[in-house]
This record gives C-alpha cells, structure tokens and sequence, in this order.
C-alpha cells in the first residue's frame, strides 16, 4: 500500500510539474494536493520533495523536477521572474519563494539540482533589432517546439543540454526578424559549434521555434554530398516532421496513395518500430498549427516542380483566410502551411528552387523565409578575391558561384532570415562587412558550448602544461588514455605499417567485444552500431588500395586462433582495462573482471563485423562506394569505413569508436572537420582510440606531427572562443561590447603551415590591434636561423634594455618555484623601438600588439616596463656584444619555427607586475614590489642558436640543426648564434577586459579600422 501511494505522489508530481514548467512555478503542495483530493493520498512537503530526489539519475520523477527548475532559471518570463537574473542565486530563491517550500527543502533541491553555469556566448547588433519574440508569444505558439523538446527528452537528453538548448535557441530566433511585421527585413547571424557536437539539434531546435512563430518557408542547406543531405533529411523528418505530415493525410492502407512517400516500401527499421515522431493527432485540423509540406525526401534533393509547383505556392485555394493581403498579415500567417526544402549547396538544386520562386503567384516578398546554412564555411564563401578583376564598382561583384545563388536566393526572398552554422567558423568572419550582398553574421554571433557529454578536444588532448611523469599516466594524461601512435613508413617498412593497421583493428574487435559483454550482462547497455574510420587521404583512386590492405591484414589476424587470442588479451590487459581502471568517471561503465570472459562477445563482434562478409567498406563517390550498406537506419551496423572528403565533414558516423587517420591538410578548418572521433560515446567513452600519423612526410620530405597539428588547432579555437565569450558580455548601460562586424581572427596559426583557413576565404582579413591586460603573451616563433643576420639585429635591437640592470633578486614563481633575474625600469617608448625591430615568422604576429601598447601609451595607461633577465648558474653566462647574459639550453621545434613558450614560473612573475587581479602573491617578493597600476612587464630570455652541421650533430647524438651540447659552448658566443625570445604582459588596466581592433581589407579604404572596442 505504501508503496501504491509512493507511486501516486510521483505520478501527480510530474503531472503537476509539466503543467507549470512552461508557465512558472506555483505553491507545490497545494497544487498536488489538489491534483489526489479524490483520492485517499494526503501527501505532505516531505513526501513531494522525496520523490522528486531520489537517488537513480534517471528516475522520472526526479527528472520532472530538474527539467522545471532548469527551465524556470534560464527563463525570460518577466510576467513571474521580474528583474532577477537568469541563473542567478535570485532567481532560485524567487523561484522557491513562489513554490513556497521550506528552507529545508530548498537547501535540499540546491544540492540535488545545482543552477547550471553552462552558457552560450552571443555576441548583437542592437541597431537593427525590434524586439518581438517574447514570452507571450512563445506560449501561444509552441507546437513543434514541444513536440521536439518531447523527443529529446525521451531520448534521455542531460537536463543542463537541453536548458541550454531552450535558452539559446530562444536568444537566437528573437533576434530574427517578426515574421508578421509589417515592415520585414533581413538578418543574418552565424552559430558557432565545435566538431561533432550537436549542431543539427541547435538548429532543428531553431527551425521549431521558427515554425511556431510563423516562418513559412524553411531552406536548410547542408554540404555539398547527397549523403550528408539525406542524413539531415532524414533526422528533421524523424524528430520534427512527424509520421502525420510525412504521410500528408495519405491512406495507408491504399499502396497508391503511399507510393511515393520516401519511408514506406524500404528497410528503415525505425519507421517500422515507430520511432519517428508521432504528433497524436492530425496537424491539418489543428486550428493555427500549420502542416509541413516537405519539398525534398531522403532519398531526392529539390527537383523543379513544374505542374505540382502549388505544392510550393503560398496563395493556393483555401490556404490564405484574406487572399487581398499577404502571407505574412496577422489574418493568414497561422494558417498558411510550412513548405521545407533540405538542400544540398548544389548549383541544379538551387537553380531550380529560384526558378519555382519566380513563376508562383505568391511574391517572394510576402514570404517570411528561413534559410538555415549548415556548415556555412563550406561552398557558401565566396572565394572569387575581389582584387583578381579589374570591375569597377558599378559593376556587380563577381562571386563563385554557390555564393552568387544564395546572394540570389535572399534577394528574391527579401524577409529572409539567413542562420549560418560551422565548427570552423574563421572562413565566416573573414567575410568582408562592407558586401551587402555577401554573407557575413553582421546581426548575431553565437558561440555554442557543448554539453557536458561531449567529447572534443578537451576530451582527447591535453591544453595547457602537463608534468613529464603524467605524459604516460591515462589517468591525468588524455593522450595516453586515447592516442596511439603511427610511426611506421609505410614506403620503406611495409611490415612495420601493417603492424600498426592489425593493432588498430585488434583494437576495433576488442572494444566490440566490450560492447556486446555490457550489453548481454547490464541493462541500459545498447550498441546498434560500432564503426571504425581510416581516413588516409583524399584521393578516392587510393581508397579502394587502402581498403585491400585492411582486408589483407584482417583476413592474416586470426581471431579465432590462439595467436589473435593472445594478442587481444595482451591488449585488453595493457590498455582497455588499465586506461578504464584510471579513471573515477568511468566507474559507472562496467568492465568484465577477467579477458575470458569476453571470449564469446569477441566471436559475436567477428560475426557483425564480417556479416556481409566483407569488413571493410568504401565510402567516396566511385563505382566501389557502397553508400546502401553504410545505412545505419536499416539495421545495425559494424565495418570499417575507408574514405576521404564523403566521411570528413558535417556526416556522423554512428558508432564510431576506433580511427585510423593519417591524412594531412594545409588548412585549420579542413583538418578540424576530420576530427571525426569527436562527439557524443553514451557508454563507450572509455573505449574510444585514436591510431593517428606522428610522422608524416610531405613531398619535400618535411615530416609533420597530425596529433601535435589538432593540438595546436584546438588551442587557437579555445583561444578564439573565449574571446566570443569575453566580449559578449554586456556594458554597464546594456550595449554590447562589441558588435558581429567588429569580431576578429584573432588567431595566429601555431603552425606556419597550417592556416586557419583557406587561402581564398582569407582575403579581406586584417588584424590591426589587440591586446588582453595583464595576461601573459609569448612571442617566440623566429623564422629559422638562416645566416643569423635575424639573430643580430634582435640582440641588437634589445641591448639599450639590458643596460643598467640591477644586481640579482629573487622572484616567486608559479609552484612556488623560485628563480633569480636581473631587472630594471624601461620607459614605454624605449620598449616599443626595441619591438619594431622584432621580426617573427609572421610579419603580423607582433604588430597588433605593437599597436596596443601605441593606444595605451597615448591614453595613459602605458608608462614604463619591468625587464626582467632570468639569471641561471655560471656555466650559462656569455658575453656577447659586450654584455653577459644567460643562454639557456632550448631549442628550436622540431615541427614548427621558432621555440616553446615560457616557464609558468616566469608567466606568473609577469601578470603579477603586470597587475593581473587574483593573482598570488607573496609578501617581499621582488615582481609584486615592482607593480604599478601603469607598468607592463616584459621577459627576455636567450637560447644558443648556432650552425650546427651534421658531422657535429653526429657527435652530439642529436638530430641535425639540433643544438651542441653545453659543454661544447664556446667562451664567446656571437650575436649570430644567439636567439631572442620575448614574452611580455600588458598592464591589466590597459585593457581590463580585452581590447581589439581589426581592418577588413577593402578597395575604397585598404587600410581601413572598423572598429575601436573597449
């Protein structure tokens, strides 16, 4: 009986809670009361609150009551949050004020149900904005937001996501334009994602709310392959189209009338289980609720629709309620129906929608159009460089040509909403501002954070300085967890290389297996699909080779023998259960306790690998593609996939735990899109290896490190992230910070080689000034020694800073590990004639700083620098020029120009002069002495840089150009043979916040600033 009334409670309690979630918390108690009055539970606060905490994560119950809460912080609703902040201790307390629940149970549900911190950055233009889209409207028109909140609750979406997605996607369609208004305009904005991170759901979740609020016609371009369109297709159609508006009123049960609907008459399993959304009841009858006409299928991209073009014609009979005023008047916009196109960025496709708008009856101007642009970096750039023709400007600027049709499509479609969304998003902003016509976010600027869940860069590298006894530690090392190097070549030592391909797929079979175990021995354990990814180069004629080779190597591994068996017990036993074991937030993913017993799960993951007998399967655009067999909506799926460009962006390969990956690329953004290991693992995260290329050589026999190149990407894209995030907070009298058109590039590429972008969507991009008060800054990437003229006039350039230094004094570090150096006063100017003579590898890489401190130096901020010389022990003291200082023993990357950044000893010692608040100080010590609210502080260190040759390098027992061992130094060193590295800090007020300032080349004004933000 106790527990019949447990039940009941729990069951009001949901149902209560799903009544107010949307429209803000009410007395509890009371309303559950309310809820048993006829029966005989008389439930108290205690008895509510229980059920809403229990201990199981995933009780429905407890769910309820986070998603509620979730809900009621992130909220806009001014009607019951008034002033308070979203996510603020005022809110929460509002909100228990308004459920009126006792103190007890608040400090309760705090520590249960914590405010989430997680936050998009969104970065505005005010000036081109009527508020419109608020809490009133939301309410009275939210169908298919529902319905599509609904699925991804059901799926078991983390609660903190999926308040994130409500927020967001909320901050974003306000900022597009009312759909209704009389007077329509444009928008464009971009969305920036990471890698494999839940994008589509953003902007499915958009598209809802878009629908509900009254956009009629929803373009969604996805890249350039069918199979990425048919992805996409299929996910919007499964997840917010719905069973009744894909069967369009059609009779099942009549084989004419279902012919030609995409999904009946095929394998896809899912469709047969009733996994597609189902609304419950007919959108068609539903007053005010439009039905959604799809244009496009899974399976066919936009064709013209010649005779059946009212499929597409807003002003057909019976759809307008006043045919004298236009689709968008407040009279017809509910109960016209949402035509959606999923379109691949293809000239025919395109072509033909344009065509279809033209010849219509309704006007394109009436028609309030979503266009939502997944992965906009790709083919939606124009990458024509405006400075190549000699048109003048009367003349219409020449684009490329998916750029000049979607230039085309706005203008035929003037209440337009333009939505780009990328991982990779430096394409975007180094669109020029100043082409009315082109693309660039000038509205809104949204950086996406990722759940919790999510697997990204953070995930698989390790950022920032990590101890040399962790470097091979998995439990504090994120490379040793997950990477696995490939050094073979493959040219000289065949053998070596399949060695290292047999290893990757032992890999694959064992995580296969582990996948199987927990599923046969634990509920909640499901694995449809296991996929393992080679991607060794772009050119398809090289992959049907390539997948030979797999083919060879898996038929040779004998898994049913001894040998394999060995093998992947020695495997299981030296990595899977040792990288599992150490880690704490893999507890909850059970592994076997012995390797036996996971003999029969290793035969069962065989089986579904080589259950079309075949284990590998091509996927590119040739004859020996088989894009049917990688169906993962058929049926479950485990291969290895062997590709290039088809697998590489903005496609998600379900399953996917093992990769193979040895391509290199020349741009940022092209490699990051391969990263195809990032993303979601529910309950496989622990299995996930990477084998990739430590040792690739290019054609000029330069050797590059792939692992070390993602790292390196990463760390600029968290660089540039945080400064999204930095400047979209908002000033004292609510403006922006900044606006979209004043978002910079601010990445400098680690890697010479490596842009961040191609190099003909780069044209217009010129940074002019930046700089970040009291934060630390490395500036050591010399270009290569060459004659050491370069080395010369750095030494030069900086030897009027090293006069008069002062007599050693000792420093607190980071760690609290001390160093001895020399310091003394510099003037502003002084510093800044040293700096002009600094040339780095990139010409602009020092210049934007440069520039700040001419900007700070004016305005008052900027008066003197602390230099400070290290000092170390005799044996590395020289004169040169007349002047001892100390050479240290670095040396130059092996893989990049220039030298590592500086100790975090030193960094600390700068932010500390620099003034940088929170900073640890202690008492006498000589950096916080030094401190003034208007001095930098500038780090100068050497490295002994000579000649070396390879017979010297030989009896070193180092590489060549390596440096010669101490021992070797001569007494006197030339200023030729000694580098110059810098690394200096800004006063924090100088820009307490981040200040920047970029150009964006154009042909009137070349040498243009847009933008001074402070």
């Amino acid at each position: 009986m106790i527990h019949e009334e447990d039940d009941r409670i729990s069951r009001s309690v949901r149902k209560v809670l799903g009544q107010i979630r949307d429209t803000g918390p009410e007395n509890l108690v009371e309303l559950v009361e309310f809820d048993l009055r006829k029966s005989s539970v008389n439930p108290t606060e205690a008895d509510i609150i229980a059920s809403t905490t229990v201990a199981e994560f995933n009780d429905p119950t407890r769910r309820a009551m986070h998603l509620a809460l979730a809900a009621w912080d992130a909220s806009t609703d001014p009607d019951w949050g008034g002033s308070t902040k979203q996510g603020s201790p005022e809110r929460r307390e509002l909100i228990y004020n308004l459920l009126e629940i006792s103190p007890t149970v608040r400090e309760r549900l705090d520590a249960e149900f914590p405010s989430a911190s997680q936050m998009d950055a969104m970065i505005v233009d005010p000036n081109n904005w009527t508020p419109w889209y608020d809490a009133d409207r939301r309410a009275s028109h939210d169908f298919y937001w529902r319905a599509y909140r609904g699925v991804l609750e059901r799926k078991g979406w983390d609660v903190d996501a999926l308040t994130t997605l409500d927020r967001s996607t909320t901050e974003i369609v306000q900022r597009l334009a009312d759909p209704s208004a009389a007077l329509g305009y444009q928008t464009k904005g971009l969305v920036v994602g990471h890698v494999q991170s839940g994008k589509t759901a953003n902007f499915t979740g958009i598209v809802a709310k878009a629908i509900d609020a009254g956009y009629r016609l929803i373009i969604v371009l996805t890249g350039t392959i069918e199979l990425l369109r048919g992805q996409t297709q299929r996910r919007l159609d499964m997840e917010l189209v719905g069973e009744e508006n894909i069967l369009d009123g059609a009779d099942v049960d009549d084989p004419d009338s279902i012919r030609e609907i995409d999904y009946i008459g095929t394998q896809d399993s899912d469709w047969y289980s009733g996994k597609f959304l189902r609304h419950g009841q007919d959108v068609h009858s539903l007053p005010e609720v439009p039905a959604i006409k799809r244009l496009t299928t899974a399976k066919q991209d936009y064709k013209k629709l010649r005779l059946g073009k009212d499929t597409l014609d807003f002003r057909r009979t019976g759809e307008l309620q006043d045919m004298a005023k236009p689709v968008y008047a407040s009279e017809n916009i509910h109960s016209v129906d949402v035509r959606l196109a999923v379109m691949k960025k293809n000239t025919t496709a395109l072509k033909n929608l344009l065509h279809d708008l033209k010849n219509i009856r309704a006007d394109g101007k009436e028609i309030p159009a979503l266009i939502i642009d997944d992965e906009a970096d790709q083919a939606s750039v124009n990458t024509v460089n405006p400075r190549s023709t000699k048109e003048s400007r009367a003349d219409a600027k020449k684009r490329s040509t998916i750029n000049k049709l979607i230039a085309q499509l706005l203008q035929e479609l003037p209440r337009a909403q333009y939505v780009g969304y990328t991982a990779t998003p430096f394409a975007n902003v180094f669109i020029s501002p100043d082409d009315s016509e082109d693309l660039f976010p000038k509205d809104f600027l949204v950086s996406l954070e990722p759940s919790s869940q999510y697997a990204g860069g953070r995930y698989f590298h390790d950022l920032g300085v990590i101890d040399d006894d962790a470097k091979n530690d998995s439990g504090r090392s994120n490379e040793a967890a997950f990477v696995r190097d490939l050094i073979a070549d493959g040219e000289s030592d065949p053998q070596a290389e399949d060695q290292e391909i047999r290893d990757a797929l032992d890999a694959f079979v064992l995580s296969g297996a582990i996948k199987k175990w927990r599923q046969a021995n634990l509920e909640g354990f499901e694995y449809r699909h296991h996929t393992m990814l080679v991607h060794e180069s772009v050119r398809t004629s090289e992959h049907s080779e390539l997948a030979d080779r797999f083919r060879d190597v898996w038929a040779q591994a004998g898994y049913s023998t001894p040998a394999g068996m060995a093998r992947l017990r020695s495997l299981y036993d030296s990595d899977f259960r040792r990288v599992h074991d150490s880690r704490a937030e893999w507890e909850n993913l059970p592994m076997p306790e012995r390797f036996d017993e996971l003999k029969m799960a290793i035969g069962e993951a065989v089986n579904d690998i080589t259950a079309d007998t075949d284990p590998v399967v091509v996927v590119n655009g040739t004859k020996d593609s088989d894009y049917d067999a990688m169906d993962f909506q058929l049926r479950p799926y485990w291969r290895v996939m062997v590709g290039g460009a088809k697998l590489s962006r903005g496609f998600t390969v379900e399953g996917l735990t093992v990769s193979y990956y040895r391509r290199r690329a020349t741009a940022a953004d092209t490699l990051m899109q391969m990263g195809r290991w990032f993303g979601y693992r529910p309950g496989y995260g622990d299995l996930v290896r990477l084998y990739i290329a430590r040792d690739v050589v290019d054609s000029k026999g330069k050797s590059y490190d792939l692992y070390d190149a993602f790292t390196s990407i990463i760390e600029d894209e968290e660089e540039f992230r945080d400064q999204l995030r930095k400047f979209s907070e908002l000033k004292e009298d609510g403006r922006p910070v900044v606006r979209p058109i004043h978002v910079p590039p601010l990445v400098f590429q680690q890697l010479p080689w490596l842009r961040p972008t191609g190099t003909n969507k780069m044209y217009n991009a010129v940074l002019q000034y930046e700089g970040d008060g009291g934060v630390a800054k490395d500036f050591n990437s010399l270009a290569d020694r060459g004659d050491g003229s370069r080395n010369r006039t750095h030494l030069e350039a900086i030897a009027p800073l090293l006069q008069g230094l002062s007599a050693p004094a000792t420093f607190w570090g980071a760690n609290g590990r001390d160093f001895t150096a020399r310091t003394r006063v510099a003037s502003a100017q002084e510093v800044l004639t040293a700096l002009r003579q600094i040339e780095l590898v990139s010409k602009d890489q020092l210049s934007p700083t440069v520039a700040m401190m001419e900007r700070a130096i004016r305005e008052g901020t900027l008066d003197d620098w602390a230099i400070i010389v290290p000092q170390v022990g005799e044996s590395y003291r020289r004169a040169v020029n007349g002047s001892e200082i100390s050479i240290g023993e670095r040396q130059r990357r092996k893989d990049r120009p220039g030298y590592a950044g500086s100790e975090p000893r030193h960094r600390t010692v700068l932010e500390v002069v620099a003034g940088k608040p929170g900073m640890e100080r202690k008492a006498g010590d000589a950096a916080d002495a030094s401190a003034t609210s208007t001095r930098g502080a500038l780090l100068l260190t050497f490295a002994f840089d000579p000649v070396v040759t390879k017979e010297e390098a030989a009896a070193d027992g180092r590489p060549e150009k390596s440096r010669l061992k101490r021992s070797a130094w001569p007494d006197k060193i030339q200023p030729e043979d000694v580098a110059t590295l810098i690394s200096l800090a800004m006063p924090y007020g100088s820009a307490p916040r981040g200040r920047i300032g970029f150009g964006v080349r154009r042909e009137d004004e070349p040498d243009m600033a847009i933008v001074d933000s402070d």
